[in-house]
């Protein structure tokens, strides 16, 4: 087996997941669709009764208050909440200034040739709007003028009791007895995404090919999650979103060990989606990105295919012009390269691939190997066993010539006939083949004249001539189709 697949683990969906995870370090669970749940301690010391006020300073700036869950994970200690409420405007210049309006404050005049200088000013107006941002000029009063700036920089004697360093969650809690434990408090919340994205090395003229796949995940929720158990979840979650958050949403198998014999990346199927966890805690700071790879596979069988399609018609947008002369006349030249190799572990991949961007490097032979970049496009989530077909580019030297040489039409019989003619050449030093794809998409009912070449019939409209081509050879197909309505 010559793939490696890592493991970077990962989620929860239901409260009953977070039972066998241990409550001492953050865990987080990333969806790819800028969501996450986590999953965190808080030390409870409960009173019986309802005055226990208890506050969470580990918040992310972006939770969803109303997915929060707080509980036992032992099951032991009961305990209601009665009141929970969240702050999210960490202490800032702005938010001092607002709560000193009307106050005299200290300002650091600084100047360049003399000493700074210390004034005091009394602050009519902070200036100091939501969100932490100024939405008005702030008025400061000193010796009597008002002035539409600060002075100085302002000097404050202590934070103030009204302030918060961090995003914080409190709670009024009623316990019906005393109480101690390490409660857990999972919720969701935005600002956390991961993509996948996979680099694939083939040598010249080759049909093998090596991947490696890395999982990148952004952490721009406004917190720092330090040594923190990370999964990520791949598939298509439902989830809704609303519009304001539409505005600001800005892995041949063979197990990869690290030193210590244990897996960097796992993966497993997880109710209807899939599961890769990291092995190892990992850090992940608030605007950090952080790679890890996941998944390595070589000598994967993933041949060339060449494509000439050579009608230009995107035929989803001609459904009312069928009947037209010159439906299916325009003509494309290019014959497009694609990538084919299927998802199995005979072909030493066989895993839960996510969706993800596919870079193609080939290595120039001539010049000691270097890695030359030829394309690149997306995938979707892909199961195993399944077989992945993905466009590069087009062809530099084979080309394609479609053109229509009959059309009669009879409107009292209810008849089309067309006859096309497909020239296409191989200007490669190497023998190619070449699949010319014919839409039969005029009427629903076509028949394809016994004198035509051999072809395959791909779906109800759809055919393909498989043609050989030899270096520097060109050959002509020639087919007439029969349509009836």
């Amino acid at each position: 087996m010559k793939t490696t697949i890592w493991t970077a683990c990962v989620v929860l969906v239901a409260a009953n997941v977070f039972a066998d995870e241990p409550a001492t370090a953050p865990a987080l669970t990333i969806y790819n669709q800028n969501f996450a749940v986590v999953r965190d301690t808080v030390p409870l010391d409960l009173k019986a009764g309802a005055d226990n006020h208890v506050s969470f300073p580990g918040m992310t700036a972006s939770a969803e208050t109303d997915s929060v869950i707080l509980r036992d994970p032992e099951g032991k200690v009961q305990f209601q909440v009665l009141e929970q409420s969240y702050r999210n405007d960490p202490v800032s210049q702005g938010l001092l200034l607002s709560l000193n309006e009307g106050k005299g404050v200290k300002f650091v005049v600084k100047h360049d040739q003399k000493p700074d200088e210390i004034i005091t000013g009394t602050v009519v107006r902070s200036g100091y709007g939501m969100g932490g941002q100024n939405q008005t000029q702030p008025v400061v009063n000193v010796n009597g003028t008002l002035q539409f700036s600060l002075p100085g920089e302002p000097r404050f004697d202590g934070l103030g009791d009204d302030t918060i360093l961090n995003p914080t969650l409190s709670w009024r809690i009623n316990a019906p007895a005393a109480a101690k434990l390490n409660a857990e408090i999972a919720y969701v919340t935005s600002g956390l995404s991961w993509h996948a994205d996979y680099n694939i090395v083939a040598a010249e003229n080759s049909d093998v090919i090596d991947l490696v796949g890395w999982v990148t995940f952004d952490n721009h929720s406004g917190k720092t999650f330090e040594n923190a158990k990370i999964k990520l979840m791949a598939g298509d979650v439902h989830k809704v979103v609303s519009p304001l958050q539409y505005a600001f949403a800005g892995a041949a198998i063979t197990t990869g060990l690290r030193s210590g014999g244990e897996a960097i990346v796992t993966e497993k199927a997880f109710s209807e989606f899939h599961l890769y966890t990291i092995g190892a805690p990992t850090t992940l700071r608030d605007h950090e990105t952080k790679q890890v790879e996941f998944v390595k596979a070589q000598k994967v069988k993933a041949p060339r295919i060449f494509v000439y399609d050579g009608v230009a018609v995107d035929y989803g947008t001609y459904p009312m012009q069928r009947g037209s002369g010159d439906y299916g006349i325009p003509m494309n030249k290019k014959v497009w390269v694609l990538r084919e190799f299927k998802n199995s572990k005979e072909n030493n991949l066989g895993i839960a691939l996510p969706k993800g961007r596919l870079r193609f490097y080939q290595q120039d032979d001539d010049d000691g190997k270097q890695l030359e970049f030829i394309g690149e496009n997306e995938i979707d989530h892909t199961p195993k066993d399944e077989t992945i077909r993905v466009y590069v580019g087009n062809s530099f030297d084979l080309a394609g010539e479609r053109r229509r040489t009959e059309y009669k039409v009879s409107k009292a019989n209810h008849t089309v006939d067309e006859t096309f003619e497909i020239k296409l050449r191989n200007h490669k030093k190497d023998p190619v083949e070449i699949r010319a794809v014919e839409h039969l998409s005029r009427y629903d009912n076509w028949e394809i004249d016994k004198k035509a070449e051999e072809y395959t019939k791909v779906d109800s409209s759809t055919i393909e001539f498989h043609v050989p081509l030899k270096p520097d050879e060109e050959k002509v197909i020639t087919y007439k189709v029969h349509y009836t309505w």
